[in-house]
Parts: structure tokens; C-alpha cells; sequence
């Protein structure tokens, strides 16, 4: 990537800048080609462990390696130009200690070109992200509804209705923000709790299923098109309905070549001409 490519992107600075003023928009991105439709609408792109479920068949993204974050970070940023590039950091391999987490995100910026990572928790990662801003390595944080903590939180439910709940959330969030990181994933929180939250923090929020007064919103983009519609969260908007798009086609397709009308003379290549033979 050239660098007059790579200074057309979203940076840190300008994204953070953005606090309490245009909305940012967000979306995942897994793949080359989705990746490629999505970079011109957007500002963010999030190489999210949620293509455990997506991409691979997964329960959850607890099962999510960081071999396959970079792999996947690395085709989405190949594939863009404008979009700012942030890859999650998978369970396991960066709770154990602030050094371990910066091996692990000193490999997802080197070898994907990605902007950032992103990890989830609360207070008891802020060492961590510290330890990481210091070094050089921008951070987005995540709090609220955690996918990675999914057993020792009981499920995907949404978080912040009892008062205690509410304000370990509200100090998980100051937590991160005043550690040094650079925005803030707001997820799975009552609306009121979100937008405590977002005028607490110095940094942009991101909201998924929290409130419309975040700094910017971000979702599933297979969900969103109705392609992953096994399940289908509260806070989703299906702006597509691609499933049945994509069903019908392949059932057209399946229909005409058992029928044999494909491929069609115009789907093949024609036998060149045989040359006259000279007398």
C-alpha cells in the first residue's frame, strides 16, 4: 500500500477528534470483497471475532485464534483505501498479562497494516490498554455486553438494569477511556446507562444495541443484509433481506442445470475454426 493511499484513511487522531460532533459509522467486515463494497460508506471497518459465528460456524468467538484475526485483517485492508481498519484481539491472547497483549497486538499492526485493535473489559484491563497507548499501539475499547466473558456472564443479555450492574459498567467505561484509549464500544446496555456513559467519557462511543446519543453505531454487516439470520438480536436493523435473495438464485441455478438449459451456448467456448488446407 502506498502511502499516499494509506494518508486518504480515517486516522486515530481524526476519528477521536470526533467526539460530539458527526456520527461515525461502522460496520464489520471479514472478506476482500465485502470489505471492498463497504469501504466507500463508511469510517470504520471492525475485523470483529464475531466471524466465529459469521464466517466459521462457531457457538461463540471464544474459539476465534489470532493467526485467523490477522489473516482476515489483512484481506480487509488490502481490499480498502478510505475505511480506518481496527481488528479485534481474540480471547486468550491478550488477558494474561499487559506484555502478552502487546505481542499480540504488535503482530495484528504489523502484519495486517490494520490502524488499531480492539479488546474487550472494563477495569481490570485498564493497565493493559495503558501499557499498550504508551507503546504506541492505538486501542478501542469494548464494555457492556462482553461476547468474549459469555459464560462467566450468564448468556447475551443485555447489561446495566440493576444499580450495581449500572455502575461497574459506567466505571468499566471511564476505566478504559481515561487508560488512553482511543473510542469506546458501547454494547448490550439500556439506553439511559449508554448515554451516561457516552457524556462521561472524553472519547467517541460506538453503540451496538445501546443508545442513538453515541458518538457513532456500528453492526454486524451480515446481519444487517440479512444473510446471517439464524438469530436475529433486538437492536438489529435488517436493511436487506439477502438470504432469500441468495436461496432463490441458487435454487434458479440448481433448477436449470438439472433441466440442462446452463449453461447456454453463450456460457461456452467455441471450438476455434479449422483452417482450409491449401491445395
Amino acid at each position: 500500500m502506498s502511502v499516499e493511499t494509506r494518508g486518504q484513511r480515517l486516522s486515530v487522531t481524526r476519528l477521536r477528534d470526533r467526539k460530539g460532533g458527526d456520527k461515525i459509522v461502522c460496520l464489520t467486515a471479514y472478506t476482500a470483497p465485502i470489505a471492498r463494497l463497504l469501504d466507500e460508506a463508511v469510517d470504520l471497518l471492525l475485523v470483529g471475532d464475531s466471524l466465529a459465528m459469521v464466517v466459521y460456524g462457531f457457538e461463540s468467538t471464544l474459539p476465534v485464534t489470532l493467526d485467523m484475526m490477522i489473516a482476515h485483517g489483512a484481506a480487509v485492508v488490502r481490499a480498502t483505501r478510505k475505511a480506518m481498519i481496527v481488528v479485534d484481539l481474540p480471547f486468550g491472547s491478550y488477558q494474561a498479562s499487559p506484555e502478552q497483549a502487546f505481542g499480540a497486538a504488535a503482530r495484528v499492526l504489523a502484519e495486517t497494516g490494520c490502524a488499531a485493535v480492539k479488546l474487550e473489559g472494563g477495569e481490570e484491563m485498564a493497565e493493559t490498554v495503558a501499557f499498550l497507548a504508551r507503546r504506541g499501539i492505538p486501542v478501542m475499547g469494548h464494555v457492556g455486553l462482553t461476547p468474549q466473558s459469555v459464560n462467566s456472564l450468564g448468556g447475551y443479555r443485555s447489561r446495566g438494569h440493576g444499580d450495581a450492574e449500572r455502575g461497574q459498567i459506567i466505571a468499566d467505561g471511564r476505566a478504559i477511556a481515561e487508560a488512553g484509549a482511543f473510542a469506546l464500544v458501547i454494547e448490550g446496555v439500556n439506553e439511559k446507562l449508554a448515554r451516561e456513559l457516552t457524556a462521561a467519557v472524553a472519547v467517541p462511543t460506538i453503540g451496538i444495541g445501546a443508545s442513538p446519543a453515541c458518538d457513532g453505531q456500528i453492526l454486524v454487516t451480515d446481519d444487517m443484509l440479512g444473510v446471517f439470520d439464524e438469530f436475529t438480536p433486538r437492536f438489529v436493523k435488517r436493511y436487506r433481506n439477502l438470504a432469500d435473495d441468495i436461496r432463490a438464485a441458487a435454487r434458479d441455478y440448481a433448477d436449470e442445470v438439472r433441466a440442462g438449459r446452463f449453461p447456454a451456448p453463450e456460457h461456452t467456448y467455441a471450438a476455434p475454426a479449422r483452417r482450409a488446407k491449401s491445395s
